[in-house]
């Protein structure tokens, strides 16, 4: 886990390593064992690296084989890297070192973009080949390492984060109409490649991109998720579902243990992360199992934490167990930082209790397994059976999603901004492509390789990266994410949703966190803004220091007046949307 970052030239001029350094010493929190960089002509590369899968210093990065004429960063893990490692030395090549970057490189010269079906794990990686003169990157299936990179006419740069990628310099900051409608629409989700600054964009999950140093440019989707049972599978019943589930999460979470002395998990008490601790037990997690769980203050008749559930599991698996309870107070004196982490605003209440409780995770092991992306594969969400039954799937999923209307985003924002209805044709569209003939699995479709990237993952990344942790996340293993779509929808909707996940779950860990009511991390006081927490947000938006001429001041005081009656479709605050965006904008200087 690392961070990564590089020019390529475009205009015959040495790239420029200032400008690469600067970037990479921005990544510092993601990579703050070592740092290294290389030149070669139009080419320059600069890493941060973590020390997880090998410790030697001969995998440090940018790592360069002179003799096959490659160069590379990365940023990620490869599970299987041993297994590869294998085939690579079976086909007459040797190793220098003992971790999976080597194997990547070797593995690009041995197979080039077929490399990429046979790797488990998540992965951003830049390989640039000096014979033929090209900048070959490619990114995980699931999106779950990001990449941001910006073309000119003169260049091409690329970082692990947006933030970074502004302290090349010659971005102008302004922001992109496109992606303001789909944040405003998508509570916070701007999908790829779009971002929220113009000039910007990021590689879209499962897409490799190939650049000469001729500017020449072309990007390929090498993996889609494809829904439907196989032929062979047409027969199966809802045990042998159950049975499949198991067994390939066994197989997940057991993979990613490599090269994990102490293993973390963030458990919030829910199904999800209660069966990653049950599974690691059951892996051979013993004495170095630890568990953390967050909790804040009560806020609007709504409790602050599900310590419950969480000490029920933690007792249950006899964990270390560590417990995190955070006051208002700390809330608004860690936002501005929180912010400062993340490479596009969130809004998710949640962002602000990864961020801390990574930082306390950080203090006890290197390696914390997560449980996000169980809902947006096994249909865990409520709009699911709203569309799976609709006439029109599509207006059901917009009405259910969608934080406001288009009609409604043009009385939020200013003229400028309002340039069309962005995130309504997006979905029209996505519901239109190929691959998924239900329309409940084109929602699960859209949710699991659109909006899981650029929200719950995405969220997970950035915190987790900000106290140099690294966060293995079992679900979105590309066998469970392809297993998951291919099991029918009348086996995922039942009981609240994520129904044969539930009960292969049952076999695993005590009923009791399987039966409970849908929980999330709440933090209540940033879902009802009260208090100091209203008062902060209030002069956050009217101080005119911070008028960007983005909102109405009509709306805005809409919105100042009756903070608990604007909630979206989903229970989010509509005023903390607009306030997001000045804060982060702020907090990376724009």
């Amino acid at each position: 886990m690392c961070g990564i970052a590089g020019e390529l030239r475009f205009d015959n001029q040495p790239a420029n390593l200032a400008a690469v350094e600067r970037i990479t010493q921005h990544l510092t929190s993601r990579g703050p064992d070592a740092c290294g960089f290389n030149s070669q002509g139009p080419v320059a590369l600069g890493h941060r690296r973590l020390k997880i899968m090998d410790l030697c210093e001969a995998s440090g990065q940018p790592m360069i084989d002179s003799a096959l004429g490659l160069s590379m960063v990365f940023n990620g893990a490869i599970y299987n890297y041993p297994e590869l490692r294998a085939e690579l030395e079976a086909l007459g090549y040797s190793f220098f070192s003992g971790g999976d970057t080597e194997v990547l490189l070797k593995g690009f010269h041995a197979w080039g973009e077929a490399l990429l079906p046979r790797l488990n794990g998540m992965f951003v990686f830049a390989i640039w080949q000096r014979d033929v003169q090209e900048l070959f990157v490619a990114r995980d299936r699931l999106g779950i390492k990001p990449l941001y990179f910006s073309k000119t006419d003169d260049r091409l740069r690329f970082a692990s984060t947006l933030p970074a990628l502004l302290q090349g310099g010659d971005i102008a900051g302004v922001l992109n109409p496109v992606a303001l409608n789909h944040y405003m629409s998508f509570h916070a989700v701007v999908p790829a490649p779009d971002t929220l600054i113009a000039g910007i964009e990021k590689l879209p999950p499962g897409t490799f991109m190939r650049v000469d140093a001729k500017g020449k440019t072309s990007q390929h989707r090498w993996w889609q998720l494809e829904f439907g049972a196989r032929e062979d599978e047409q027969h199966y019943s809802f045990e042998d579902w159950q049975e499949r589930t198991l067994s390939a999460l066994r197989q997940s979470v057991s993979l990613r243990q490599r090269a994990a002395v102490d293993v973390g998990v963030l458990l919030s008490g829910g199904v999800d992360s209660s069966l990653l601790v049950g599974l690691l037990r059951e892996a051979g997690a013993a004495d170095n199992l630890l568990t953390f769980s967050i909790g804040f203050q009560d806020a609007g008749g709504e409790r602050g934490d599900e310590f419950k559930y969480s000490d029920l599991i933690a007792n249950h698996y006899q964990t270390r167990h560590h417990q995190l309870r955070i006051q208002e107070k700390e809330i608004l004196e860690q936002l501005p930082a929180a912010f400062r982490a993340m490479s596009e605003p969130m809004v998710s209440h949640d962002c602000i209790a990864f961020y801390l409780l990574s930082r306390e995770v950080s203090k006890h092991c290197k390696v914390v397994q997560s449980g996000q992306g169980a809902d947006e594969l096994f249909a865990g969400y409520h709009w699911y059976p709203q569309v799976d039954g609709a006439q029109d799937p599509v207006a059901a999923y917009l009405k259910a999603f969608r934080d406001r209307s288009y009609e409604e985003y043009t009385e939020t924002m200013q003229e400028q901004w309002a340039q069309g209805d962005f995130s309504g044709e997006f979905v029209r569209q996505h519901f239109a492509q190929p691959g998924a003939d239900a329309a409940v699995d084109k929602a699960l479709r859209i949710d699991s390789t659109v909006m899981l990237v650029d929200d719950p993952v995405k969220r997970v990344d950035n915190m987790t990266m900000a106290w140099g942790l690294e966060a293995r996340v079992p679900f979105l293993d590309h066998n469970v994410a392809e297993l998951s779509a291919r099991i029918p929808a009348k086996y995922k909707l039942p009981d609240g949703g994520k129904y044969v996940l539930k009960e292969a779950a049952r076999k695993v860990i005590p009923a009791e966190v399987i039966d409970r009511p849908k929980g999330y991390f709440p933090v209540p006081g940033l879902k009802h803004l009260q208090g100091d927490t209203l008062n902060w947000v209030r002069e956050l938006l009217t101080d005119p220091s911070q008028d960007r001429g983005l909102y109405n001041p009509a709306m805005l005081d809409k919105l100042l007046n009756d903070p608990e009656g604007q909630l979206t479709p989903l229970r989010g605050s509509k005023l903390w949307q607009l306030a997001a965006v000045n804060l982060w904008l702020t907090e990376q200087g724009l």
